[in-house]
């Protein structure tokens, strides 16, 4: 690690925030924040595509089976991001446990109202902003997962890079579930400069009619994969 990377990443650490408040009532195996892309180059299908797969997913008896096996349970929101300044948690925090809670939280996902339409892309920004998020959940889980899906690059804001890295040292894993189509390809921008952390991986779609498919592939792979694997 250079000393320009080093600076690089303490910055990030303090930008974020390394102490958290004591906000937890009690513990759960999993907080998972799910940012998902809704930029400029996301059409109002492409968005349908990607919040329906969300909640099909939770619909999924799979799923289901993975969540309920979890000792403690799920903690999971849904936030939107976009350019600088435009991110927003659009499904509050729910701790999902078991069939019910995962049918709950579908159909919250599935009510939401897209966030913003029109603006650029700050990966950075979004994870910021899911950090937060993460200082405000109601429990404490033993893991924390940001996983970041998007069909571009960042050309807006903070670079993902550092911040990603100073969360990984903190412990948290982001992952990427990265939608092929677009130029430059997004995939080496997630690989090199988004995922991080224990057990991090990225996860591809090759259109957004893959999406639902590819993030169902990926929460259960997040559900099941021990944090001490790589």
């Amino acid at each position: 690690m250079t000393l320009r990377f080093r600076h690089l990443a303490f910055v990030a650490a303090i930008a974020i925030g390394l102490t958290r408040p004591a906000v937890a009532q009690s513990e759960c195996a999993v907080e998972l924040v799910l940012a998902v892309d809704v930029s400029g180059s996301v059409d109002h299908e492409e968005h349908a595509l990607q919040m329906g797969g969300i909640a099909s997913a939770f619909r999924h008896p799979d799923a289901i089976d993975a969540i309920s096996a979890l000792d403690g349970g799920l903690l999971v929101t849904v936030m939107q991001w976009s350019g600088l300044s435009h991110q927003r948690q659009t499904t509050p925090w729910r701790h999902v446990t078991d069939a019910e809670s995962s049918q709950a939280f579908a159909d919250d996902v599935a009510r939401g109202k897209r966030a913003f339409r029109i603006f650029s892309t700050a990966i950075g920004e979004a994870l910021r902003v899911a950090d937060t998020l993460s200082t405000q959940a109601p429990l404490r889980c033993r893991r924390r997962v940001i996983d970041v899906s998007g069909d571009g690059v960042t050309n807006e804001g903070a670079p993902p890079l550092p911040i990603s890295r100073a969360l990984s040292a903190q412990g948290v894993t982001i992952n990427g579930l990265v939608i092929k189509g677009d130029e430059p390809d997004p995939e080496p921008h997630y690989r090199d400069e988004v995922v991080s952390g224990p057990a991090a991986f990225v996860m591809r779609a090759r259109t957004f009619e893959d999406f639902p498919d590819a993030f169902l592939r990926k929460l259960l792979r997040e559900l099941q994969t021990p944090v001490a694997q790589r």
